[in-house]
């Protein structure tokens, strides 16, 4: 099992340029639990996750992890314990598959240090937990989206973090493979204890696959908890200006979510009236 640790942050504020993005947050991430960050486009996921992992400096406030400041951590120290797989990653021109995935092994080299057993068999459970072991001699290039996401989660996990940041790693995957990704990090986290954090913006995966659910809206916490606390209609409502039926999920007993466009809203409306009321919103018990 991994190290327990605990990253947080206080009365923290983000931005770009004249704008800021996050502000006066404050939030403690629990460790080993799967934590998905959730929220509009342009709320704030993607940039606190990079402030997070030491990539943007904050305008105010700090991130803390294990009671040391994140940005006042060197980063080859901080990379041993934090990974991070960006949204759209640069693809060094001509890499194979192999090289890449052997690129989350250098945190944990010294300078002038050989290429060890230890980081073969990283890189190979990396390729093999990833389905990726046949692509390992392929140019990354010539990979289609869905293979070359799965290459990037093998370099993380080739990394070997007790953290793993993760922003929106089920893009470009169709559905079975979005599956197979969200159970790959389950079984990391259920196995190793390896505390995971990710930006998800299926609602209903994200549901299902958190222990516990962040919610923002406009760079500010909207709610923070269990999926079934979290995930309500208010919630939705708020956040993402949509009304929603909340009901069970009939596979894992989460909440699920249900929009209602304009289309459809009389014929919901009509719906939720001959629907029993606990049936219209999560189960308590998990």
């Amino acid at each position: 099992m991994t190290a327990s640790h605990t990253l947080s942050t206080e009365d923290l504020t983000l931005g770009y340029g004249d704008r800021a993005v996050i502000e006066g947050l404050d939030l403690t991430l629990a460790a080993g639990n799967i934590t998905v960050i959730v929220g509009a486009n342009a709320c704030g996921k993607s940039t606190l996750l990079r402030s997070m992992s030491r990539l943007l400096v904050p305008r105010a406030g700090r991130v803390v992890l294990d009671g040391k400041e994140v940005h006042r951590t060197p980063a080859r120290e901080l990379a041993r314990t934090l990974g991070l797989l960006p949204q759209s990653p640069v693809t060094p021109e001509g890499i194979t598959v192999l090289d890449l995935v052997g690129r989350g092994r250098h945190p944990h080299q010294r300078a002038f240090s050989r290429w060890t057993a230890q980081d073969d068999a990283a890189v190979a459970a990396a390729l093999e937990a990833t389905q990726t072991t046949e692509l390992a001699e392929r140019s990354v290039d010539e990979l289609s989206g869905g293979q070359r996401q799965r290459v990037w989660i093998a370099m993380a996990l080739a990394q070997q973090t007790d953290l793993l940041l993760l922003d929106e790693p089920t893009t470009f995957l169709d559905i079975s493979h979005q599956i197979e990704v969200l159970d790959l990090l389950t079984d990391l986290n259920r196995t190793r204890g390896t505390t995971i954090v990710m930006v998800l913006h299926d609602l209903n995966l994200a549901a299902r696959y958190a222990d516990r659910l962040v919610a923002l809206a406009s760079g500010r916490l909207h709610a923070a908890g269990t999926p079934e606390e979290v995930m309500t209609e208010d919630t939705v409502r708020t956040v993402y200006g949509m009304d929603s039926r909340v009901i069970e999920d009939p596979v894992s007993g989460k909440p699920l979510v249900l929009p209602i466009g304009r289309h459809h809203a009389t014929v919901a409306d009509s719906a939720a009236q001959t629907v029993p009321s606990s049936v219209t919103r999560p189960a308590g018990s998990r």
